[in-house]
């Protein structure tokens, strides 16, 4: 066994699968916490299967867009000791490359801005309203390493007044990094997560069910159906909490979606025709080998597809640079969307931000 992989090996365990560092202890078997999707009609609207709650489970959720939702500890095993990693050649080319930002462009800034923070964590300022997304600001733990360490001042970032989270993996929902809003930060998560937000001091928490919106004056922040799951400790099993994407209404007067994790579905079209998008943002990033990530992250060439049925007018990509969490280099999603919104002829519709940068509405 080479250390490199037993290395990668323990970090898929303590992002995916272990509550506490230096804890090995076996996933439950499969059928243990499994439940069956329902069948679900391809007549069948997303609003339908939300309202029906096919999507709700005996205390755990169920992904009705897919018929195996979380991963067997077997399938960890195979590919991270028993098949060819393609892409090792090639992580001596990755940077560390430490973010830094000046927050006051940021803040004087009227109207609509998003900065990529890092990893999937982002920073959108609403005029005078900043919503932060998946907070992880502090870099994972051993032995996952960080290439884009944050090398500002946290005191110097806006202080948010709301936190989306898209689900509980631990890339995702980070509790020192949530624990440093809480004073004054209203929390808006999928249904679940209350106690997390609880134990760590949150104050103002709202939880969301598919389709379901908090609202304040102009602005609407909705949470809709995306194809993954979620688990934090094995020993409760998996999608005891839900996860989503959300779509956000601006008081700016743009519209915003942010996908979280999702692996394709064919229900993209369905969301664009429901809903002017302005900017598309994917989590573009662990996605090889295809065998193993195609039922939980997308791909660059179906990032495409869906971006193409959603009919936004402009698209992001996050989730890449920061973790390397599947095979394929942490720089490499930028590199490949890059390539296959050329061969689409669409590359004026791809917003390149690196980490730390901001991109400016009018």
């Amino acid at each position: 066994m080479h250390i490199h992989s037993l290395k990668s090996f323990l970090g898929v365990l303590l992002v995916c699968y272990l509550p506490l560092i230096g804890i090995v202890i076996l996933l439950p078997s499969h059928s243990a916490g499994e439940q069956r999707p329902p069948m679900i009609s391809p007549d069948m609207s997303l609003k339908e299967i939300a309202r029906n709650k096919l999507h709700h489970g005996d205390k755990r959720f169920i992904n009705p867009l897919n018929s195996r939702h979380y991963k067997d500890f077997s399938e960890v095993i195979r590919w991270k000791f028993f098949s060819k990693n393609e892409f090792k050649q090639f992580y001596k080319d990755e940077e560390v490359l430490p973010v830094r930002i000046d927050w006051s462009g940021v803040t004087d800034h009227a109207g609509l801005n998003i900065t990529f923070v890092t990893h999937s964590t982002l920073m959108i300022k609403d005029i005078d309203t900043y919503i932060l997304v998946d907070p992880v600001l502090f870099g994972l733990f051993w032995p996952i390493k960080d290439f884009t360490p944050l090398d500002f001042d946290l005191e110097d970032m806006p202080k948010p007044e709301y936190i989306l989270i898209t689900h509980g993996h631990y890339d995702h929902l980070d509790k020192q990094s949530l624990r440093y809003f809480t004073d004054t930060a209203q929390y808006i998560s999928p249904l679940g997560y209350r106690d997390i937000l609880e134990d760590i001091g949150a104050r103002h928490i709202t939880e969301l069910d598919w389709f379901e919106s908090h609202r304040e004056d102009s602005r609407e922040i909705m949470l809709l159906p995306c194809n993954h799951w979620t688990m934090r400790n094995p020993i409760a099993g998996p999608n005891t909490a839900l996860w989503g994407s959300y779509l956000i209404k601006t008081s700016s007067g743009h519209t915003i979606y942010i996908s979280g994790d999702t692996a394709y579905f064919d229900r993209f079209s369905e969301i664009g025709r429901e809903f002017d998008i302005d900017l598309a943002i994917f989590n573009l990033g662990a996605y090889e080998p295809r065998w193993f990530m195609k039922k939980s992250h997308i791909s660059p060439e179906d990032t495409l597809r869906a971006f193409q049925e959603l009919g936004a007018k402009k698209l992001m990509v996050v989730h890449w640079g920061t973790f390397r969490l599947g095979d394929e280099p942490v720089h490499f999603p930028i590199v490949a969307i890059k390539r296959v919104m050329k061969q689409a002829g669409l590359s004026e519709k791809l917003v390149e931000l690196k980490h730390g940068e901001t991109m400016f509405f009018d």
